[in-house]
């Protein structure tokens, strides 16, 4: 295949300081949960995205010092020269296919609480710490000796980056993370010294701090400068205005900007709640403020978005966190014109939960991110078969949809059979609720590729028995066949059924599958507390029905937190008119009354409940299954010789999980593991000389 021309212009070199990108391609910085933990997995992890073709890959934010770490946030490190290897190792990956390498030097200020350090945080003012977890910390304010140190320890940060051999530093005033935007925004910064009141005085800390980095290593080392152009607030924090006053201010300092919009929730906003390019109304303009390229975000997955960006003059650089994970060869895909092969990010945030959860990244597009070193997969690429065995795969859900088109992949001959009349599984429906359509990309991403196969066959219509299975001859029949929501209130917070007697119950399924309850005052009970009781009240509610959202949890949705978009969630059911009633359990319902018990006191209470709507827990389908081993001694004469049960079908989970089941599937097919061996490689920390009754000594 050969390249659009219209797309050429995205693969145009860039200038970057006294260093240039190959193209306009530029992988922003971004978390997953690996950091200074698991350093190997962290540089095979980048080091795909430079073979895929980004131009510039950057670390996550390195924190430079421990007076400002954000423990239990597993970040980089770049406090003293036993980092440096460490370092090293990721810049060298980055290296091996011709991208360059940015590290984000950060001091996050007061955003971090120091639990692990003890060090007291600072700011420009005393107040508590800007942290996730309110944690009950309280930030000093700096003194100018605080600030002299400050500007030191990014000096010798960008040293110790240039020792490790990266092309481009950052100073990071962005998103409420990087120290330096806490005395950019007014609502922190109270200062009547020279570092507060005017926006230049405030602007003066980022501005040396430019310039040391500058002086630094600015002969050899792109310096940029991550910025948020709004705190979505108003004037009572940094906004747009403000933001480009301080560009157009300190234009040419850097070498890059880099923007974003503030806080993390603002700037990585889900598929839910924003569309691709969102960012684009808070960056134009910025480009006539400098001379020095400009990169920015905003979930950018079609090809011809990206060249409106840069056509337009908005950018000059496409950056991305999000799509580069969900797919790290979409630079090498545009660049050979094979559009159908792009795996699009769907904007779930499932990845985000990594960091927030002190995990390693995942994504539910790319089941092989944070495998790449600790399970050897790839994204694009897996070994070819190792036998001549034929596949039955059943379910065409997710999880196997992902197997079949990872066995096709290798070689192996295999048939897909679903018992529905398109593909998709759970997402047949799911992709049709509320905010989740672009769910639907890992659906037809999946579709498209196994249609070019001609080793594997697709099955509709297809609700086979054990009977039929044994019958068809395959070596290796995998069921792949979801799950089914519980009718009952059977989850986390009750683990028996409540007496629901003449109440009218429905389940996610049936609401799904077109079913309304018939009276009009619906009570949704959520114990599962993801998206799915969140978008049923939506869309409940958006049908003209009086939704009332009980959950045993403190809000709506509250896992979501860590999608960054639980607030969104209820600010979007309270504009809708649903009444969320926290802290409750549903006890029991009869006569149009149910009653709810506290989940702290107990304490008992009755509500008017026409029908009933259980969010609550997933049963797997896997009748199927115990047929199948109830006939294993037919097996041998039907020359069967594994049945493995995968994904939801095995334990319902995320999508995303439902997805990483089907590629382990392909990925361990013809091996036999060891179960008692470790599935995956770790790294285990060097230990330091050490002298217990030296340490012990008084």
């Amino acid at each position: 295949m050969s390249r659009d021309p219209r797309y050429d212009v995205l693969f145009e070199s860039v200038r970057i300081g006294p260093v240039v990108s190959k193209n306009r391609f530029f992988q922003v910085p971004h978390c997953n949960g690996m950091g200074y933990r698991d350093p190997s997995a962290l540089a095979t992890m980048r080091a795909v995205k430079a073979q895929g073709g980004w131009g510039v890959v950057c670390s996550e934010q390195a924190e430079i010092h421990p007076s400002a770490e954000i423990c239990p946030f597993i970040e980089l490190r770049v406090w003293s020269d036993q980092d440096v290897p460490m370092l090293a190792r990721i810049a060298d990956s980055i290296h091996e296919y011709d991208a360059l390498a940015g590290l984000q030097l950060c001091h996050n200020g007061m955003n971090a609480p120091n639990l692990y350090s003890r060090e007291i945080p600072m700011g420009p003012a005393d107040l508590p710490v800007f942290s996730v977890f309110n944690d009950p910390v309280q930030a000093r304010a700096m003194d100018k000796q605080d600030i002299r140190n400050l500007r030191k320890w990014h000096r010798d940060a960008a040293l110790r980056a240039k020792r490790a051999g990266y092309d481009i530093v950052y100073v990071y005033a962005g998103k409420l993370f990087g120290g330096p935007m806490f005395f950019l925004s007014r609502r922190f910064n109270d200062r009547t010294d020279e570092y507060g009141g005017s926006l230049e005085n405030r602007a003066r800390l980022l501005k040396e701090l430019i310039e040391d980095v500058k002086d630094a290593v600015g002969d050899s080392l792109g310096v940029g400068c991550r910025i948020s152009m709004d705190e979505m607030i108003g004037e009572e924090g940094f906004h747009a205005a403000e933001a480009r006053d301080v560009i157009a201010h300190l234009g040419e300092a850097p070498d890059l900007w880099d923007l974003t919009l503030s806080s993390w929730d603002n700037d990585s906003q889900t598929s839910r709640f924003a569309d691709e390019a969102y960012q684009e109304p808070f960056v134009l303009g910025v480009k006539q403020l400098t001379t020095k390229p400009v990169v920015g975000v905003g979930r950018f997955t079609s090809p011809d978005t990206m060249v409106r960006m840069i056509r337009q003059g908005v950018l000059d650089f496409i950056g991305a966190a999000r799509p580069s994970i969900a797919d790290p060869f979409l630079p090498e895909k545009i660049r050979e014109g094979r559009m159908e092969d792009i795996r699009e990010c769907i904007g779930c945030n499932i990845c985000v939960s990594g960091d927030h959860t002190a995990s390693i990244v995942r994504c539910t597009q790319n089941p092989a991110m944070g495998e790449e070193w600790r399970r050897g997969w790839h994204p694009e690429y897996i070994r070819p078969k190792e036998s001549d065995s034929r596949v039955l795969i059943v379910g065409a859900g997710p999880c196997g949809l992902e197997a079949a088109m990872m066995l096709g992949r290798r070689g192996y001959n295999v048939a897909l059979a679903d018992r529905g009349k398109a593909l998709g599984g759970r997402l047949v429906q799911e992709r049709r609720l509320p905010g989740l359509s672009a769910w639907g990309r890992v659906v037809d991403y999946r579709a498209g590729q196994l249609a070019a196969m001609p080793n594997v066959e697709i099955f509709y219509d297809s609700d086979l028995t054990a009977e039929d299975m044994l019958e068809f001859g395959f070596n290796h029949v995998v069921l792949a066949t979801g799950a089914v929501w519980r009718r009952d209130t059977v989850s986390r917070n009750m683990l028996h059924a409540a007496s629901l007697m003449d109440a009218e119950v429905l389940t996610p399924d049936d609401i799904m599958a077109g079913k309304r309850p018939a009276a009009r005052d619906v009570l949704l009970y959520d114990d599962d507390h993801y998206y799915m009781g969140g978008v049923l009240a939506e869309l409940l509610a958006g049908e003209g029905f009086a939704v009332t959202l009980v959950t045993p949890a403190a809000e709506a949705s509250s896992w979501t937190h860590n999608t960054m978009e639980q607030h969104r969630i209820q600010a979007r059911l309270i504009e809708c008119g649903v009444t969320i009633r926290a802290h409750r359990t549903l006890q029991k319902a009869a006569g149009g009354r149910a009653t709810l018990a506290c989940t702290f006191t107990g304490r008992a209470e009755e509500v008017p409940c026409g029908a009933i709507v259980l969010v609550t827990a997933r049963l797997p389908r896997n009748r199927l299954a115990q047929s199948l081993r109830d006939k294993s001694a037919h097996w041998q004469e039907a020359g069967l010789h594994s049945v493995t049960v995968i994904g939801d079908a095995l334990a319902p989970g995320t999508i995303a999980a439902a997805v990483w089941s089907g590629r382990r599937y392909a990925e361990e097919f013809d091996t036999t593991p060891d179960p008692d061996a470790l599935p995956f490689r770790r790294e285990v920390a060097e230990l330091l000389p050490f002298d217990l009754h030296a340490v012990l000594a008084r």
